[in-house]
């Protein structure tokens, strides 16, 4: 079997691929959370705090800076596009239905599911596209975000305490 060698990123898209990174770290707290039997408001709780504290500032971003510099017939856009419609929509849902597992599921799997793409698929399109001087426009208006969302959260139902 052919090892799969790392993805060479370029620097422009670099801190999406960090904000990435925490992602998948809130798709494996949710998990933890159904696995454990934590009660379900507490997690949607969490993915509502996440999502309005970081989340819908990432997909924001993106749509601002990388998805407008695609074209719109991009099937590869097009899909970006509609992953974030999904992913809001699930938000809204748990909004509405806090104590819906197979929701909270829904919005694990497609949160992932919407990741692995980006990086695998998208940002590899980006990087083929886009003309160095776009890449670099990108990277200056790129808003830092320092990770400490979870400085003003204070249930860690995804630490099991024996």
């Amino acid at each position: 079997m052919k090892e799969a060698k790392p993805i060479k990123r370029s620097s422009a898209l670099v801190e999406f691929s960090k904000d990435h990174h925490f992602g998948l770290l809130l798709v494996w707290k949710i998990r933890q959370g159904l696995k454990n039997n934590i009660e379900l408001d507490r997690l949607s709780r969490y993915i509502l705090y996440y999502f309005e504290n970081d989340l819908k500032c990432h997909f924001e971003e993106e749509e601002k800076l990388l998805f407008e510099k695609l074209n719109e017939q991009s099937e590869l856009r097009k899909q970006a596009e509609a992953d974030h419609a999904i992913i809001f929509q699930l938000v809204e849902e748990i909004k509405q239905n806090n104590t819906d597992s197979k929701l909270i599921g829904q919005f694990a799997d497609k949160l992932e599911a919407h990741i692995r793409f980006e990086e695998r698929e998208l940002f590899n399109y980006i990087q083929v596209c886009l003309n160095e001087n776009e890449l670099v426009d990108i990277t200056k208006q790129f808003f830092r975000r320092v990770y400490d969302v979870d400085k003003s959260w204070h249930d860690d139902f995804w630490i099991i305490k024996n």
